[in-house]
């Protein structure tokens, strides 16, 4: 049987497939550009985890490959390590080193000598986490709590202030996580990552919306107060359901200046349900604290006049395909998901387990309030209500 010559990616290919992947391009979109399957291309950047390797470049202190060259032809002439050193411009100790290192006087090969060189560069070198067994344990710890590299990083900033040991990037956790050259932070610690993906995506990865129809006498975002735009005041609020098997349904609440997230359990999707259980969790609050909410255009708000009129609360409504306007409820969402996997039943969650999922996610700290929590941020807004 004859086997198929699979041709490789050349170094002008491969920095092209890079480039597109930081562009955004799916692995499939990728693969069509080169002919291959979308997994050849998953094998070129799963050792990397998705993060550009750094460029090779040799020192401007490093012998080249002509100069090892020259040595090697010394070597045959018998030349004295002295006399090869002042033929090459280099010192006695450098030209001694090269060729000890690479075999002595009679193994050494010039092309031989130039790899090895090229492979000592790339010996993973000691990243901070790796070095601190202290902050190694810290940041597992958080990232079980399924809190954020970058909240991680945020936060021992803001307890350890001054202290650059207690410090850490969030890229150096990530490259941690996704780097498999690595291995400082445990694989699976990854589950605990929004995406929980094997491989790091581009910021510029696109996501899709969804246009659910059209609701009578909505009142669009574009109405909205521009109070309410720039999140100056607190009391308003974006929603939307997550949704599971079995018609099963929670709706999630965010509110836009603290970033406090409530959950409310619905036992269906029908709109006098969801309205029924929105108007029960809105008289738990202060009228102060819920004087607006915005949601995208799913039929379960088409009684929102009737939530308007029960709770004294404006809803106003996203554009078609924008989520972006609900961006706070969006990420929300996703973060959900750590608790609330898509395709798992959520009709058997309670009341009270969705409030201990809202207080985790309040209590962990966010880059857009400097990293204070949204518990600490909403309580100070009660206490300024009181």
């Amino acid at each position: 049987m004859v086997q198929r010559y699979r041709r490789g990616f050349t170094t002008a290919e491969r920095t092209e497939l890079w480039d597109r992947w930081q562009r955004g391009e799916s692995l499939k979109a990728i693969g069509r550009a080169f002919g291959k399957p979308s997994s050849s291309i998953y094998y070129q950047l799963s050792p990397h985890g998705g993060i550009r390797p750094p460029p090779r470049r040799r020192s401007r202190l490093a012998l080249t490959l002509s100069e090892r060259e020259e040595i090697s032809r010394g070597i045959v002439a018998e030349q004295s390590i002295r006399s090869m050193a002042v033929s090459l411009g280099r010192s006695p100790s450098t030209v001694s080193r090269e060729v000890r290192r690479n075999g002595g006087y009679n193994r050494y090969r010039a092309t031989l000598a130039d790899e090895q060189a090229w492979d000592r560069t790339r010996r993973p070198k000691l990243c901070k986490l790796a070095g601190s067994p202290w902050l190694r344990r810290v940041v597992s710890k958080q990232l079980r709590l399924n809190w954020s590299p970058e909240q991680i990083a945020g936060w021992l900033k803001r307890t350890h202030p001054g202290e650059e040991a207690y410090h850490v990037s969030h890229e150096t956790i990530y490259r941690s996580l996704f780097v498999q050259a690595r291995g400082v932070l445990k694989k699976e610690l990854i589950q605990h990552l929004k995406s929980k993906r094997t491989i790091r995506r581009s910021k510029h990865a696109t996501q899709k919306g969804s246009d659910h129809g059209q609701i009578k006498n909505m009142i669009s975002i574009r109405e909205r107060p521009a109070s309410v735009e720039d999140r100056a005041v607190p009391g308003h609020w974006e929603g939307d359901l997550i949704s599971g098997p079995k018609n099963s349904h929670i709706a999630t609440l965010v509110e836009r200046h603290t970033r406090y997230v409530m959950l409310v359990k619905v036992t269906s999707k029908d709109t006098q349900t969801v309205i029924a259980a929105l108007t029960k969790h809105a008289k738990k609050l202060p009228a102060e604290l819920y004087k607006s909410l915005t949601w995208d255009r799913g039929k379960e708000l088409a009684a929102h006049q009737q939530f308007t009129l029960a709770t004294n609360i404006d809803v106003y409504f996203c554009d078609p395909q924008s989520p972006w306007q609900r961006g706070s409820n969006e990420n929300t969402n996703g973060l959900l998901r750590h608790y609330f996997p898509k395709g798992t039943d959520l009709s058997v969650h309670s009341q009270a387990h969705l409030n201990k999922v809202a207080r985790q996610l309040n209590e962990r700290p966010r880059k857009t309030l400097e990293f204070a929590t949204p518990a600490e941020k909403f309580n100070e807004c009660v206490a300024s209500t009181g």
